[in-house]
């Protein structure tokens, strides 16, 4: 079961399941995670077992511009998918999130962080409940060819003989492949449904070392032949609102723990209480159909630390 919002998305990920996978049975809902009867809709007709939640908004500067819009995809769309999900019974909710979220500077992370809080804080109640359903986050850098990434951007001023654009010459970020990134996520869920009793982990994937995006915009023109800085010049565009000359894996306040298998480690971040997070989104919800960005903003502020 696919649950997209873009039509040509869905249609692209259905047209290549059918090339490739076609004896898997499949259904395709054009549905958006806002739509909150909408998905309980489909969740119950399907009854899923497992959930995975990459939903978002997650263009820094776009989302800066767009604070209501992120509140309502990020925040309240995830929280739709975890109350339908639990609501259906499914086994386990998987939550993809970002290291955008760790110690943020930006209203796209700060939406992802109460998404992370979100989950953490339904795993936490599951057995208070006496309910089966489990609740996991996967954190992890920038996909290498994923939509909207540096890959085809590069490629593309490469194409047109440049410039190539960063940023700052300092500026470095974490990255990994497409498959790295699912097949670790899919490892990470099957170990947290192993692990019955460790509850409120985030999954924190390893991504090696961080590059530099000059270093990386070097190496793409090296690669197309050519030499940088003469045949293609890279042009220094300075930092975009709310961006950071680096990103983190995991929160100065979360507690570090091992996951008992490679490439992954486990971050306990701090609860927030679900009482008070429900009420908190509400709010945010609110003042995100209101258009009230300021009220957004402060509402994100009070609830996510720093």
């Amino acid at each position: 079961m696919l649950i997209e919002n873009c039509e040509l998305n869905a249609y692209q990920i259905d047209r290549l399941l059918a090339r490739h996978f076609p004896q898997v049975p499949r259904r395709l809902h054009i549905c958006c995670v806002r739509d909150a009867a909408h998905v309980n809709a489909i969740f119950q007709a399907h009854r899923p077992d497992l959930v995975f939640n990459a939903a978002a908004l997650k263009h820094v500067p776009l989302v800066e511009l767009n604070p209501c819009e992120g509140v309502l995809t990020n925040v309240i769309g995830t929280r739709n998918i975890c109350d339908a999900a639990r609501a259906a019974g499914a086994r386990a909710v998987v939550q993809v999130s970002t290291d955008k979220a760790v110690n943020t500077t930006n209203v796209m992370g700060a939406t992802k962080r109460v998404g992370e809080f979100y989950c953490q804080a339904q795993d936490l109640i599951t057995r208070e409940i006496g309910c089966d359903t489990r609740f996991f986050t996967v954190r992890f850098g920038n996909v290498l060819g994923s939509s909207g990434s540096l890959i085809p951007l590069f490629q593309e001023q490469i194409a047109r003989g440049g410039p190539l654009t960063v940023t700052d010459p300092q500026m470095e970020r974490y990255f990994m492949t497409i498959r790295e990134a699912v097949e670790l996520t899919l490892l990470a869920a099957a170990q947290g449904l192993k692990d019955c009793h460790d509850t409120g982990r985030i999954f924190v994937l390893d991504m090696g070392s961080p590059v530099r995006i000059v270093d990386l915009a070097e190496r793409m023109i090296t690669m197309a032949g050519k030499v940088p800085g003469k045949d293609i010049k890279i042009e220094i565009v300075g930092i975009r609102p709310g961006e950071k000359l680096f990103e983190e894996l995991f929160d100065r306040n979360e507690r570090i723990v091992p996951a008992g298998f490679a490439g992954v480690t486990c971050a306990i971040p701090h609860p927030v209480p679900i009482s008070r997070l429900r009420a908190a989104m509400l709010r945010l919800e609110k003042a995100a159909r209101a258009g009230d960005e300021d009220l957004v903003r402060a509402g994100l502020a009070d609830l996510v630390p720093g």
